[in-house]
């Protein structure tokens, strides 16, 4: 039993330190809680924020602050030393939690299996496509669409199977959009 606990032991501190070295990319929601500060400030920055397309979370009162390529740990102490530089809380203490398996692309519409493709460092528009099963019948090649925060692009897929450097690398939290073809 006791040697049960000490393995449990080992795979729990692992992980957390896992979670710490890893960094923060677009597309990463992270949770936010703070302390040191009123109980209802608290309940107005506590939550959960995404690591938006320019690379930054938005959080009450100080705005923008920069998450992409910053650990949990190193984010806290940016977003701390944040709220003390604009003089909103003295002595506030962040922990953020990182919640790496939220990584995923979409992928739907005339593909055979629409689904939440799990997010690799290497997944391009086309293994994005595979992943949910390749196109159906009735796909339009020509026109598949990307989007990627507010942003849309088009793309024509059969140029990325002619010429592999045109496959586009996705990120997490994009969304693919396969048209149906109408002839």
């Amino acid at each position: 039993m006791r040697d049960s606990s000490v393995i449990f032991l080992v795979l729990v501190a692992s992980a957390f330190s896992a979670q710490a070295q890893a960094t923060l990319r677009v597309g990463d929601p992270v949770e936010l809680k703070i302390s040191g500060v009123p109980a209802e400030e608290q309940a107005q920055v506590n939550n959960v924020y995404t690591v938006d397309a320019s690379g930054t979370v938005n959080l009450p009162y100080i705005n923008k602050v920069r998450a992409d390529g910053l650990t949990p740990a190193q984010l806290a102490g940016s977003i701390e030393g944040s709220y003390r530089a604009g003089k909103v809380y003295t002595n506030p203490t962040i922990t953020i939690v990182m919640q790496p398996n939220a990584r995923f692309v979409n992928v739907g519409g005339a593909v055979r299996t629409a689904s939440r493709v799990p997010f690799t460092e290497d997944m391009t528009l086309l293994t994005a496509i595979n992943a949910a099963g390749g196109f159906n019948d009735f796909a339009d090649q020509r026109k598949v669409r990307v989007m990627r925060g507010s942003n849309v692009r088009v793309y024509d897929v059969r140029e990325s199977r002619r010429d592999p450097s045109r496959d586009i690398k996705l990120q997490p939290g994009d969304r693919v959009e396969v048209p149906q073809s109408f002839f």
